[in-house]
């Protein structure tokens, strides 16, 4: 990995909490999530709320990684609200129980960095 942030983050996950902050913001949804796989690609989604349909952010993300034919996840970064047990199964199916994943507040901040299957 590259250097650190002012965040803590390295300058890859800065880039992903970036991400993560334009997608929850263009909707205003209580969460954003964004996620790099594999190969280095990234993803950004935000919770969708529909009378029809209900994703969480980090759901969303994994289902864009995988349909862009992504097989595995490095890191993933939520910001907002806690990210939900649903979301954090769907990251353990593509990237298995250790991949990174950095919880941040609405302004950037870090509150705690855990992995897929904590």
């Amino acid at each position: 990995m590259s250097g650190e942030s002012s965040g803590g983050l390295s300058a890859e996950d800065d880039k992903l909490l970036t991400l993560a902050r334009g997608a929850r913001g263009r909707i205003g949804a209580s969460r954003g999530a964004a996620l790099r796989d594999e190969t280095g690609r990234t993803y950004a989604a935000a919770d969708v709320l529909l009378p029809s349909l209900a994703l969480t952010a980090l759901q969303l993300v994994v289902a864009h990684a995988v349909a862009s034919g992504s097989r595995g996840a490095e890191a993933a970064v939520v910001v907002g609200d806690m990210p939900d047990p649903a979301g954090l199964q769907a990251l353990v199916d593509l990237g298995g129980p250790d991949v990174v994943v950095h919880l941040c507040e609405s302004d950037g901040s870090l509150v705690l960095t855990t992995t897929s299957g904590a």
